[in-house]
């Protein structure tokens, strides 16, 4: 199946990284596995990720869970793109966290800066700012705690709370996505 859209989660592969902050990309995809996967994970070496099919709608979707760590997700992101000749601005969608947000709040954009997060980096140092995102909040770190250590450290109960609360709105966010072409 060629897929119409992809869907990249980011985070950082490994069971140690699994409940981190900056594993929220992975969760977020893992939900919409749940409500639109079609098929079974699958380690694809030639895409440095985890695939699964998806459909959204009547749209064939590719999720993808990029196994590069963090800051090369733009090698898995461009192997996909390239592979399948996907314009990166309308047949992608980046779901990843952001310190700058409040707790569990979602915002989508077109286009714009990475901020401080390294996937983005990695993506944008590739293709430039114009490719949609879907940004997860997890609110501001604690002062003088390093913020590395922070997104790389595990929710607490309350977070994880709020995180799930936020991945409910999910499939309903991306299925208006699809249904308005992006826009």
């Amino acid at each position: 199946m060629k897929p119409s859209l992809v869907i990249i989660g980011l985070g950082n592969p490994g069971q140690n990284y699994d409940r981190t902050r900056h594993n929220a990309g992975f969760r977020a995809v893992d939900v919409l596995s749940e409500e639109y996967g079609t098929g079974e994970w699958t380690e694809k070496q030639k895409f440095l990720s985890s695939v699964q099919e998806a459909r959204v709608v009547t749209v064939p979707v590719l999720l993808v869970k990029p196994q590069t760590y963090m800051n090369c997700s733009g090698d898995a992101v461009r192997k996909v793109m390239e592979f399948y000749k996907l314009n990166v601005e309308q047949q992608v969608l980046v779901l990843c966290d952001d310190i700058d947000l409040p707790l569990g709040e979602l915002r989508l954009r077109r286009r714009g800066g990475p901020g401080t997060h390294n996937g983005l980096k990695s993506i944008v140092h590739i293709f430039g700012e114009a490719f949609p995102r879907l940004r997860i909040g997890l609110g501001t770190p604690p002062a003088g705690v390093d913020l590395a250590a922070w997104v790389l450290s595990a929710c607490s109960r309350e977070e994880d709370v709020a995180l799930q609360e936020s991945f409910k709105q999910l499939p309903a966010v991306v299925r208006e996505f699809v249904l308005e072409g992006g826009e």
